[in-house]
């Protein structure tokens, strides 16, 4: 469609507030201004018990799969049993010649997530692609915040859109606080949205992508190298750094003293347990991504400093992954005055990669 003749989207009402929040709604935890944090919640046996790793992930063979340092990382997550649920509908949203948006749930290994689903207007089969957003406080944050711009432009261009709240936001079960500190959770969450949204009749299982902004890069990582098959093409945006260590000590050593000892307390420091927090990085086994990655980073980010995105593609490049670093000149990590651009790009990147 022309973009010159595309109908005011939805989301455009939001660019007048966007400045003010874009800083803080991608920030880490404990990194707002007045250093709110999310509150307690109740730990549940997906998110706390560790994982035994008794089967290989579809199509692999076990020895395939690289050594578990520990419970709590990625190579157990390799090795879990991912099962497919189905889309739970609620309350339709909005409804536009284009697209209608609902509230959904869907099951994350017997966590019940939120999310909102933008169902193209037409008979599909659509391409599917499934949204992780950046930090957003859990104490405020409400269903489907953080990805407004992308759910609205990816719809109305075609793609069935997924949004996921991740689990201990909106109206989604609690989440764990181990689950949440490493992000394995989240990753749960995030591969679980892949394997609904593709079982919905009007979504083609053969064309799905995944997309994820700041901690949604860090997330979309995690997914990419725990499931290399779980979907055809990945974009990351302005994303968190592909080390565990370095996010660790850039947001939450500064701002939450407490979360990092209780972190130490159950995984060791990074100095006794080294081996421990690779496992928790998705640079640690870039070998395994199989799809191609598009990944936009202004080089005046503020929030997720631009060397990560270039030491990121560095180490996807050297383990042979079919990346691009698209790179944006004094643009911040909000991703304003050259977002129209960004998201173009990516349209173009996904329609190639999906056919």
């Amino acid at each position: 469609m022309n973009p010159a003749v595309r109908r005011a989207p939805a989301w455009a009402a939001l660019l007048v507030a966007l400045p003010l929040v874009a800083c803080t709604a991608d920030r880490e935890p404990g990194t707002e201004p007045d250093a709110r944090t999310a509150p307690a919640t109740s730990p549940g046996p997906p998110d706390e018990t560790p994982v035994s790793p008794p089967s290989s992930t579809p199509g692999q063979q076990p020895d395939a799969l690289p050594p578990v340092p520990d419970a709590r990382s990625l190579p157990a997550l390799m090795r879990e049993d991912f099962r497919a649920s189905r889309i739970r509908y609620g309350r339709v949203v909005e409804e536009t010649a284009s697209y209608t948006r609902s509230e959904v749930t869907y099951d994350s290994g017997g966590v019940t997530v939120s999310g909102i689903l933008l169902r193209p207007t037409g008979p599909g089969p659509f391409p599917g692609i499934v949204l992780n957003h950046g930090y957003v406080n859990p104490d405020v944050y409400v269903t489907g915040q953080g990805l407004a711009r992308e759910q609205d432009w990816l719809a109305r261009e075609g793609f069935a859109v997924l949004h996921t709240d991740y689990r201990g936001h909106a109206g989604s079960d609690p989440a764990g606080r181990l689950a949440r500190e490493t992000r394995l959770g989240y990753t749960r969450d995030a591969i679980n949205a892949v394997l609904a949204l593709e079982r919905e009749p009007w979504v083609d299982p053969d064309r799905m992508a995944m997309l994820g902004r700041s901690m949604g890069g860090g997330v979309t990582m995690n997914a990419l190298v725990v499931r290399p098959d779980l979907v055809e093409a990945a974009v990351i945006y302005a994303s968190v750094s592909s080390s565990y260590l370095d996010n660790l000590r850039h947001f939450t050593v500064p701002s939450r003293p407490d979360a990092v000892e209780a972190l130490y307390d159950e995984l060791g420091t990074p100095a006794e347990s080294p081996e421990v927090y690779a496992g928790l990085s998705p640079r640690t086994y870039f070998d395994r991504i199989s799809d191609p990655v598009l990944l936009h980073h202004g080089n005046a980010d503020e929030i997720c400093p631009f060397p990560w995105a270039t030491e990121t593609q560095r180490l996807m490049q050297r383990a042979g992954v079919d990346s691009r670093l698209e790179v944006y000149d004094g643009e911040l990590h909000a991703f304003i005055p050259q977002w129209q651009r960004s998201i173009e790009r990516t349209v173009r990147f996904l329609r190639r990669r999906l056919g």
